[in-house]
């Protein structure tokens, strides 16, 4: 059983910065899964932010590149996401999810391909 916990989440403004962390206990080693962050908006659909797999390799929805770092300290189990230039549009519930990948690329962003989720922690951008 893998357990994920979100934190860092907070209020800023426009154009300012934030981390995020993901901690986790998992059965298997922390480097063997492909982990991501996913965004859910009131009232809208959960979207992935940005993935890095077991490889290292990374991925980013267009919304986010050049402005998110997704990084992973696999010593630790802990993932994380570095907010840059945040804009209200950030403004959502963060989740943290991962699956199970070897040492392979993470595959894609779509969250019916990970198994296990966190809780949840809530940005948000004032103007």
């Amino acid at each position: 059983q893998v357990q994920l916990q979100e934190s860092g989440g907070a209020s800023v403004q426009a154009g300012g910065s934030l981390g995020l962390s993901c901690a986790a206990s998992v059965y298997t080693k922390f480097g063997w899964n492909c982990l991501a962050w996913f965004r859910q908006a009131a009232g809208k659909e959960r979207e992935g932010v940005a993935g890095i797999g077991g490889d290292g390799s990374t991925k980013y929805a267009d919304s986010v590149k050049g402005r998110f770092t997704i990084s992973r300290d696999d010593d630790k189990s802990i993932m994380y996401l570095q907010m840059n230039d945040l804009k209200p549009e950030d403004t959502a519930m963060y989740y943290c999810a991962t699956y199970f990948c070897g040492r392979d690329a993470i595959s894609s962003l779509n969250s019916s391909a990970f198994t296990y989720w966190g809780q949840g922690t809530q940005v948000t951008v004032s103007s």
